[in-house]
C-alpha cells in the first residue's frame, strides 16, 4: 500500500495589510511645519554663500577692470592645472594682508577666449601672475608657484609702488 503524503495546510491567501495611509492630523501638520522651519534657513544660508562665491568668481574674471586706476594682479589660470591652483591659494593668502579696494586681483582663465587673449597679449602661459599699474601697463611677471616669502616680496613691491 502506498503511503499517502499529507498535503501541507493551506496558507491564508489573504494579502497582508498595506501600510496604513498617512494620516494628516494635527501632529502631522506640526511635524511638517517644524521640518519646513528647519529647512528654509539652511537652504537660504547655503544659497547665500553659494551666490557670494559665484559672484566673487565672476567679479575676478572681469578683465575690463584692468587699467581703471587701481594696480592689478592678474593670474593666468588653467582650472585643470594643480600648480595654478597652488599659486592661486598662495596669492590669496598673501593678499589678505592688504586693504580691499586698493588693488584688483583678477583671474584670466585660459579656458575662455578672454583669458587666452589676455595671456597672448602679455606673452605668458599659465602658472603666472601679471602685475599691472593703474593704467593697465605691465610692470612685472611672476612665474610660480614660488615660496611664500618670495611671492609676498614681489606683491609687496608692486602694491607699495603703484598704490
Amino acid at each position: 500500500m502506498k503511503k499517502q503524503r499529507k498535503k501541507p495546510a493551506a496558507k491564508n491567501k489573504a494579502t497582508p495589510n498595506p501600510a496604513p495611509a498617512q494620516v494628516f492630523d494635527r501632529r502631522g501638520a506640526l511635524r511638517v511645519m517644524r521640518n519646513v522651519a528647519i529647512a528654509v534657513p539652511v537652504v537660504g544660508i547655503a544659497g547665500y554663500f553659494g551666490f557670494q562665491k559665484v559672484q566673487a568668481s565672476i567679479s575676478e574674471m572681469d578683465l575690463t577692470r584692468v587699467g581703471d586706476g587701481l594696480p592689478a594682479i592678474v593670474q593666468i589660470h588653467d582650472p585643470q592645472c594643480d600648480l595654478c591652483l597652488t599659486l592661486q591659494r598662495q596669492t590669496r593668502r598673501v593678499l589678505r594682508d592688504y586693504e580691499d579696494g586698493s588693488f584688483h586681483f583678477l583671474v584670466a582663465n585660459i579656458a575662455t577666449i578672454e583669458g587666452q587673449f589676455f595671456a597672448r597679449r602679455h606673452g605668458v602661459g599659465n602658472v603666472t601672475l601679471v602685475l599691472l599699474d593703474g593704467d593697465g601697463n605691465q610692470t612685472a611677471i611672476v612665474r610660480g608657484p614660488l615660496s611664500n616669502e618670495a611671492l609676498q616680496q614681489a606683491i609687496a613691491a608692486h602694491l607699495n609702488t603703484y598704490s
